[in-house]
């Protein structure tokens, strides 16, 4: 398709983000223990746009402009939190989740293991 660009990945984003605090001189604030509080209050924001719908509206939820726009906002301010906690840790978010999936295969096997076995 003509116009479209190929979506940053992520080490770019983190780059981008490291170069906007650096810009600002914000890097003594990206503690670990700070950076998991932002993360922390950017969730809660997220959760907040949910807390009171129901499960139906809930779904639909990206139908609405203005809420699309803030479940936009505030799922890019967590993911950036995490990135940028990523970063400071020293932790390849990408091998953590493929890492995670792997131990959940072995621990919750597809047969024999649900909650239709017992």
């Amino acid at each position: 398709m003509t116009g479209q660009t190929t979506p940053p990945d992520l080490p770019e984003l983190q780059r981008r983000l490291a170069e906007f605090a650096a810009a600002r001189d914000w890097q003594p604030f990206h503690t670990p223990k700070n950076l998991v509080a932002a993360l922390s209050v950017e969730a809660s924001e997220l959760v907040e746009i949910f807390q009171w719908l129901t499960p139906e509206e809930s779904a639909r939820v990206m139908s609405d402009p203005d809420a699309a726009h803030r479940v936009r906002d505030e799922v890019a301010d967590v993911l950036a939190y995490l990135l940028q906690l990523c970063e400071v840790l020293g932790v390849d978010p990408l091998a953590a989740l493929a890492a995670k999936i792997e131990r959940n295969e072995r621990r919750f096997p597809v047969e024999g293991r649900g909650p239709e076995a017992e």
